[in-house]
């Protein structure tokens, strides 16, 4: 059903403008003239940060991290091949998806730890994201308690996520 929503929304646009007396190019046309500078003021940091992960990667930086963290997480019986995904899914909910797909690819789907990856992209949040959408139009100090609550909720339900898909 959703690959029919877009281009049955095109579909009404059009039909609303042609109802209407106006010219269907022209008027696209105009609406893609304000999109262009839209555009050139979210390139810079779109490549800003395509460029800091990038390098963060290369750098070795994230390996690092890592393998420090992995034996706090195995300290709870999680893999270490998890831990990637634990660590992105507080900021990124489509890059830790590509985490969860690389998973699934290695390990198979029916494996313990493709359980465990689903069990833990299912049972967070992108804290940060969330956290920033909701408080940026708050005029109040920073929300690092919320925040902090939300990340250890997201680390119990990630080790009991784990521990569910262990002892199932």
């Amino acid at each position: 059903m959703s690959a029919y929503v877009i281009p049955l929304l095109v579909i009404t646009v059009i039909l609303s403008v042609a109802v209407k007396g106006g010219k269907v190019y022209d008027t696209f046309v105009k609406g893609a003239k304000k999109a262009f500078p839209l555009v050139l003021s979210i390139f810079p940091y779109l490549a800003a940060i395509f460029i800091m992960t990038e390098l963060f990667e290369k750098s070795g930086l994230s390996k690092a991290i890592i393998d420090l963290s992995a034996d706090f997480f195995g300290f709870f019986g999680i893999d270490k091949s998890l831990v990637p995904l634990i660590l992105l899914k507080p900021f990124s909910g489509s890059g830790s998806l590509g985490i969860l797909s690389k998973i699934m690819t290695d390990y198979g789907v029916d494996s313990y730890l493709s359980r465990c990856a689903c069990a833990i992209y299912g049972s967070s949040e992108t804290v940060f994201y969330v956290g920033a959408v909701y408080y940026s139009k708050c005029k109040s100090k920073p929300p690092v308690l919320p925040f902090l609550i939300s990340l250890i909720s997201n680390f119990l339900a990630t080790v009991f996520a784990c521990f569910i898909c262990r002892i199932m």
